[in-house]
């Protein structure tokens, strides 16, 4: 294609400068996404805690979990209010996945929260027991 009225020389400025442009707006976006990445967690460096799959729980539940880094878990048990009824689990814990299971007909029917615990997380769930079924009549 030609165009009428311009000289290469300035058909090659204007496109090296269109260019140098979007490079400098490319790296502006970079620049700023690392700004507000900046306080991002380092993933490898907490545990992920999942919902049980059976919510509300009676019999035996199953919570799974899953760690990056070898590190001391605990698990305890809160009740609705976040007082502590009970520690289902405490032991150092490979990278992987890892399943703790307790019999929930220890406890009345309501809600409860299990929480993970690390030395530098905490993290909730909240579950519902429904064991125990009152029969009228």
């Amino acid at each position: 294609m030609i165009l009428i009225g311009f000289s290469i020389a300035n058909i090659l400025i204007v496109t090296l400068s269109v260019t140098l442009g979007l490079l400098v707006l490319f790296i502006l976006y970079k620049k700023m996404v690392a700004y507000v990445n900046r306080g991002e967690p380092i993933r490898k460096e907490y545990a992920v805690l999942y919902p049980v799959e059976q919510n509300p729980a009676s019999g035996e539940v199953t919570i799974y979990f899953t760690c990056e880094k070898s590190k001391e878990i605990y698990i305890d048990l809160l009740d609705d209010n976040m007082n502590f009824i009970k520690e289902l689990f405490h032991k150092e814990c490979e990278e992987g996945g890892h399943i703790v299971r307790f019999n929930s007909e220890d406890y009345d029917n309501g809600n409860y929260y299990y929480c993970l615990k690390s030395e530098n997380q905490k993290t909730m769930k909240k579950i519902s027991f429904l064991n125990k079924v009152d029969k009228l009549g």
